[in-house]
């Protein structure tokens, strides 16, 4: 019994380190970002930078129980009127922590005056990917590809995200709802 409690602790303590090394990899890169911007002459950001605040979530068909309260904050960086870099944290519905980074993409076919259809594709912390993991197997890092709803009324929005299934969390198709302000 006493092994079993030793490794149990080794591996939380080796889920800790990810789950810090994966917050460390995204400030670095939300850093390098704004850096970049403040000491570039011209904005990299022409297009707008906006502040996200991730509220919650909707399991379509769950097989459990899952948290639909999800807080998070992140930042959208709008490089041109169809392409945007995005990066920030929340709590997921297993009740982890959560970090993305990704591009989103709204191509112009898709907008009509308020509502945007776009796709976002990048990295995510905090579920189990299994084989598709980055770092091997049952890695919580791993890729992401999801189709946005996106409404802006001035300065603020709202986003709907279509997030995949993950088998390895038995986590059904989710809708995510992000609020969001625009500060430049």
């Amino acid at each position: 019994m006493r092994n079993h409690a030793v490794r149990m602790d080794r591996s939380r303590s080796r889920s800790r380190r990810r789950g810090r090394g994966a917050a460390a990899a995204l400030l670095c890169a939300l850093s390098l970002l704004a850096w970049t911007g403040a000491a570039a002459a011209d904005d990299p950001c022409k297009s707008g930078w906006w502040a996200d605040l991730m509220l919650g979530s909707y399991h379509i068909h769950p097989y459990r129980h899952f948290d639909e309260f999800n807080p998070g904050a992140g930042t959208e960086c709008w490089f041109s009127p169809h392409w945007a870099a995005a990066g920030g944290y929340f709590r997921n519905s297993l009740d982890r922590p959560s970090f993305y980074a990704g591009i989103v993409y709204a191509p112009e076919p898709l907008h009509w005056r308020w509502f945007r259809l776009a796709a976002m594709g990048g990295v995510i912390s905090g579920y189990n990917f299994g084989r598709f993991g980055i770092g091997g197997e049952n890695n919580r890092t791993g890729p992401v590809l999801a189709p946005a709803a996106m409404t802006r009324f001035g300065r603020f929005g709202v986003n709907f995200i279509l997030i995949p299934p993950i088998p390895r969390d038995n986590l059904p198709f989710t809708v995510g709802f992000q609020v969001k302000y625009r500060i430049k």
